[in-house]
């Protein structure tokens, strides 16, 4: 058992740190009370003391956040970096960055949160809610929705009562949502349309699975973060990837659906889409019968066959293999589609080490794949037990590692790791 002696005025951050991961681990190894009054006491106290916690993880993560520290890291976005090295689901991820970047236009809501007056759950829903408004609006709905917190509705309450103030505001300005919604059966997809006052349009629909397994393949890949810098949420990208194929901006589209030949001769085998999402085989001959459909011949072992001669770029037949293989970017925390990714030759071309063959190319992002030319020495290169090249990102190092010590990832890395 450890012992931790901290005199809490002079310490450090760090210290305060170190110290409370100390009386975390001991806390997890304890055996659970067999008084359940006492476990609901002690259940309220810890909540408590955990949503102090996020107050502190709030302006550890805005810092990171507005100096771009994770870049250093190999990650691409503060999100990024939440969802790899805290291991968070990307709601979660959204949920912290959000408050972490408005916290300091709700200075009732930081100040609450830190003294424990405040839960995280009520804090977030504040953060949600103003996050796309001006500062004097801000301002007015944190009140508003502070008071709400306090007279004891609960953090969903608030929500939607956030969202409601949001399409006041909304109608306010000229953008409010349409009134009503169509009701309709789920068997055919449907879409309604109506214009706004200031010229603009709002649409409000329902896909079917076939339909939307098509929309998620065509616009999916369109919607994701154009880079670092790219702050817009998802209901913005998604608007923007619908203009852009709607004005012919991205001609290339296409869904890949991955079959067996006995499903599309009658078979029940599931098909399935780049990111493995299943398709039901009827689905699947239904999108062959009005789509142009390429083979894709795999060797034993679902190895690739060569497509291709050793020269600089890869061709669109070796292109097609690789997005079949890599649905995102090779470098394992990233998740930037592989139809929106670059051709990496593993080993680097520049250095002769790597033909343009199949088996020595992936897919990365522009980002990662920059990254890596930059700093191979933060990139470990390995292979997943399907035989496909996996990257795995390193700590940044002051000097660079010798070429025969390359530094090795904690804990049992997969076969075939190298740096």
């Amino acid at each position: 058992m450890q012992s931790v002696t901290v005199e809490l005025e002079a310490a450090s951050t760090r210290e305060l740190v170190n110290a409370l991961s100390v009386i975390a681990t001991e806390l997890a190894a304890r055996e659970v009370p067999d008084s359940a009054a006492a476990c609901l006491e002690l259940t309220e106290t810890l909540a408590a003391a955990v949503d102090m916690q996020e107050s502190a993880l709030a302006g550890f993560i805005g810092r990171v956040d507005a100096a771009g520290e994770h870049r250093r890291w190999g990650y691409p976005s503060a999100r990024a970096w939440l969802r790899s090295r805290l291991g968070l689901r990307e709601n979660r991820a959204k949920e912290r960055l959000t408050l972490a970047r408005q916290r300091h236009r709700l200075p009732q809501v930081a100040e609450r949160l830190a003294a424990g007056d405040l839960s995280y759950g009520y804090a977030t829903t504040v953060a949600d809610s103003v996050a796309r408004l001006d500062d004097t609006d801000c301002a007015t709905v944190e009140a508003t929705l502070l008071q709400m917190a306090d007279d004891g509705f609960s953090p969903g309450k608030v929500a939607a009562f956030g969202q409601r103030i949001r399409d006041v505001i909304a109608d306010r300005d000229g953008t409010g949502q349409a009134p009503g919604d169509v009701r309709r059966g789920y068997e055919r997809s449907w879409i309604t349309s109506t214009r706004s006052l200031d010229g603009g349009r709002y649409i409000k629909g329902w896909l079917n699975a076939e339909d939307a397994a098509i929309w998620d393949g065509t616009l999916g890949p369109l919607a994701k973060p154009a880079g670092p810098e790219d702050h817009r949420d998802v209901a913005e990208r998604t608007a923007a990837a619908l203009s852009s194929m709607l004005s012919g901006g991205h001609q290339t589209t296409k869904v890949t659906v991955l079959c067996d030949l006995d499903t599309l001769t009658g078979g029940d085998t599931p098909a399935r889409l780049t990111d493995g999402t299943p398709i039901p085989a009827a689905q699947a001959r239904r999108i062959a019968l009005a789509a142009g459909v390429s083979p894709l011949l795999l060797g034993r072992g679902n190895t690739p066959l060569y497509l291709g001669h050793r020269q600089r770029f890869a061709s669109a037949a070796q292109r097609q293999v690789l997005e079949a293989l890599y649905p995102s970017c090779a470098v394992r925390e990233c998740e930037i589609p592989g139809t929106l990714c670059e051709v990496d030759h593993v080993h680097g071309w520049a250095l002769g080490n790597s033909p343009t063959d199949i088996d020595q190319l992936a897919l990365t992002c522009g980002w990662h794949n920059r990254f890596k030319h930059a700093k191979p020495h933060q990139i470990a290169i390995g292979k997943d037990p399907d035989g496909h090249w996996v990257y795995r990102l390193l700590p940044p190092t002051t000097t660079p590692p010798r070429t025969s010590d390359p530094p090795r990832p904690s804990g049992p890395p997969p076969t075939g790791w190298a740096a």
